[in-house]
């Protein structure tokens, strides 16, 4: 579990931890050759751990027990905006990179393994990252389409290989209960769900322009990119609701 100074706040329940270096504390597990689950918590994504069903293998579980869940979404700022505490947006994506960037300074020290994305992305993606960082070291690449049948091959690979770094690109709540699952195997290794990330690096998709981020308008953007997600982001609103009128009748909440 994480140090004992891990600030622990709670968003409709759900925990995240308040810190002002997140990357440090990864570093510094890097360097003590600890590991952990880093889980990156929006407002659509907390809406999900409340619907989840209680009990092993949920996906509010998964938070629960996770070493690190940052505030990645507006929303959640927002949460706590509303409750008077002042919190800064972490982007997951944005700590990925920094995680990426430590890796490539430790060369073969912090080998690094891409999963998830359709065929082909998450290979892209590392190419990229080759670019940008020459010492980074890739233990493997595998994509998000795998059957089952093929499952327990990249398990195997993980558990041979023992990368320092995991990215896993299956999107939510897929792979937060797959690193939950299987974490065990890289007991070292720092575990992070990225979600389209690698779509991103790729250059597959891009990130809403600087403007709509300061704004905390990302959601807008990945609407606008991918319209069939409407659906899913009826949980923003909702979720909106709920601080509001959480605030009023359980303030501690």
């Amino acid at each position: 579990m994480l140090t004992v100074h891990q600030p622990v706040e709670r968003v409709l329940g759900v925990p995240v931890h308040l810190w002002d270096d997140y990357v440090g504390e990864l570093h510094d597990r890097l360097r003590r050759g600890e590991g952990a689950h880093v889980v990156t918590l929006n407002s659509e994504m907390t809406m999900q751990a409340l619907d989840s069903p209680p009990g092993n293998g949920s996906l509010a579980e998964a938070i629960a027990e996770a070493d690190l869940v940052i505030p990645d979404g507006a929303g959640v700022v927002f949460y706590f905006w509303l409750r008077g505490k002042r919190v800064f947006r972490c982007p997951g994506i944005e700590l990925a990179e920094k995680v990426l960037q430590l890796a490539g300074s430790a060369g073969a020290k912090w080998p690094v393994f891409f999963y998830g994305g359709a065929p082909g992305v998450a290979a892209a993606a590392s190419e990229v990252w080759q670019q940008r960082c020459p010492g980074l070291v890739f233990a493997g690449i595998e994509h998000g389409y795998l059957s089952p049948e093929e499952e327990p091959k990249l398990l195997e690979t993980l558990k041979q290989l023992q990368p320092r770094i995991i990215l896993v690109g299956l999107g939510v709540p897929r792979q937060e209960l797959w690193i939950r699952r299987h974490r065990h195997l890289c007991p070292q290794a720092i575990w992070i769900g990225v979600g389209g990330s690698f779509d991103i690096w790729a250059g597959r998709k891009t990130r809403a322009p600087q403007w709509m981020q300061r704004l905390h308008m990302e959601w807008a953007y990945r609407l606008y990119q991918e319209p069939h997600r409407w659906r899913r982001m009826l949980a923003l609103p909702h979720f909106a609701y709920l601080s509001v009128v959480t605030l009023r009748n359980k303030p501690g909440l």
